[in-house]
């Protein structure tokens, strides 16, 4: 008896295959049928070069608005990403990255993609690669953006001088 998984798996693979232009693997066994795709795959021109690009559907879980976001929405969205940043601690200072300044710059864009630009304490620091998929995370979550993007920079490099208050007198620095 043939495993049930198994021929699947064959099957969905078969499937895929024949959907590539100019595979013929699928042609190998002739005793097995395949199904035909509902949109078969462009022909290709004489230079190899596919004639038409077939429709893909795409669809946007994000739930956020397709139209630009209205000043009371930016108002928000901004109230809402401070509030993301202040929930992102760098593990060896009890103070959050948004009070210590390590935050450059947020811009929303009209396609409601969240630029988030931001520094280290030091070029060396242990969660270098971690920190910045921590704010695109917390950043995510917020209502009427759809995308988040993080870069890093370290110029200008940060100091303590970026540090707000709050932060200073956390750290005993007043």
């Amino acid at each position: 008896m043939i495993d049930p998984t198994l021929d699947r798996q064959r099957r969905a693979e078969a499937m895929a295959n024949a959907q590539i232009p100019g595979l013929d693997s699928h042609k190998a066994d002739p005793s097995k049928e395949l199904p035909v795709p509902k949109h078969p795959a462009p022909a290709e021109a004489a230079s190899g070069v596919v004639a038409s690009t077939p429709k893909r559907d795409v669809i946007d879980v994000s739930g956020a608005p397709i139209e630009p976001p209205t000043e009371a929405e930016i108002e928000q969205i901004t109230e809402d990403v401070i509030g993301q940043l202040k929930s992102v601690y760098d593990p060896e200072i009890p103070v959050d990255i948004y009070e210590l300044g390590l935050i450059y710059k947020v811009e929303l864009e009209d396609d409601r993609l969240l630029k988030v630009e931001m520094t280290l304490t030091a070029p060396g620091c242990p969660v270098a690669g971690e920190m910045p998929e921590w704010v695109r995370e917390a950043c995510e979550v917020v209502a009427g953006v759809r995308r988040v993007e993080v870069s890093m920079t370290f110029d200008p490099p940060w100091t303590a001088d970026r540090m707000s208050d709050e932060a200073k007198l956390e750290l005993n620095m007043l």
